[in-house]
């Protein structure tokens, strides 16, 4: 890292996206998002990993500590954020995920109980640092551990892990921003098709076609199976 960086503490389960900024310095940016802290306490603070220059074999990152304002998205582990990008500018959607339960309910038995985030979509803007949630009927249970695929203005969210209800539904999930000169907007479609797996790995083999590999379909049981995932304009393929 270079000097000027900030202090990035070694997370566990944090969300993180890469990001292509609009200038020659910011061509390789790493977006890291919540997460665990050593002490087990959880992270709501985002930071931007960038490339500052590359020597041979050794790279030089720079870390810098974005703060937010507006509706910012509680402190959580186990969720998701990807990039989006419509009309030439560019948001951060964080979903899901799990939290501490509040502090009134904690007792001290319960004090580290956690609990699934409320299912809301939140849009981070990275250049002004502002935050806003949005609330989709489609979207019902908070979900952790899920697989998110972005792919220009579109998000995939697939399976999750629902802590209320102890499931793994086979969800798929398409979620679509706009960001016209105004309001965003923001829409979510449930799809055919979806698959039951939780904390699986996800992995992109070209511009098109994902891999997802392992994860959990049930609690002790793990996922034995690799699935090839294609994307073709408006379609995805499992």
């Amino acid at each position: 890292f270079s000097k000027d960086s900030c202090y990035l503490p070694p997370l566990r389960y944090p969300a993180t996206s890469t990001f292509k900024g609009s200038l020659e310095s910011e061509k390789q940016q790493y977006i890291i998002h919540g997460g665990k802290t050593p002490n087990n306490e959880l992270s709501d603070k985002i930071y931007v990993m960038s490339v500052v220059c590359k020597n041979n074999k050794k790279v030089t990152f720079r870390c810098t500590e974005k703060d937010l304002v507006g509706d910012v998205p509680e402190a959580r582990y186990g969720h998701s954020i990807d990039m989006v990008y419509s009309r030439g500018k560019s948001m951060g959607v964080v979903f899901g995920g799990r939290s501490y339960i509040p502090s009134a309910q904690r007792t001290t038995e319960k004090w580290n109980s956690v609990a699934d985030c409320l299912p809301h979509i939140f849009l981070v803007d990275l250049e002004f640092g502002c935050s806003t949630s949005y609330i989709l009927p489609e979207l019902q249970d908070g979900l952790s551990f899920h697989v998110s695929i972005a792919r220009n203005d579109t998000i995939y969210i697939l399976g999750g892990h629902s802590l209320a209800n102890n499931i793994r539904p086979a969800n798929l999930y398409r979620i679509r921003v706009d960001l016209p000169l105004g309001s965003p907007a923001v829409n979510c479609t449930v799809l055919p098709g979806g698959i039951s797996v939780s904390s699986a790995i996800l992995t992109q083999t070209n511009s098109d076609e994902f891999v997802i590999v392992g994860g959990y379909q049930l609690e002790n049981q793990k996922r034995m199976v690799c699935n090839i995932i294609s994307l073709e304009g408006n379609k995805i393929e499992i």
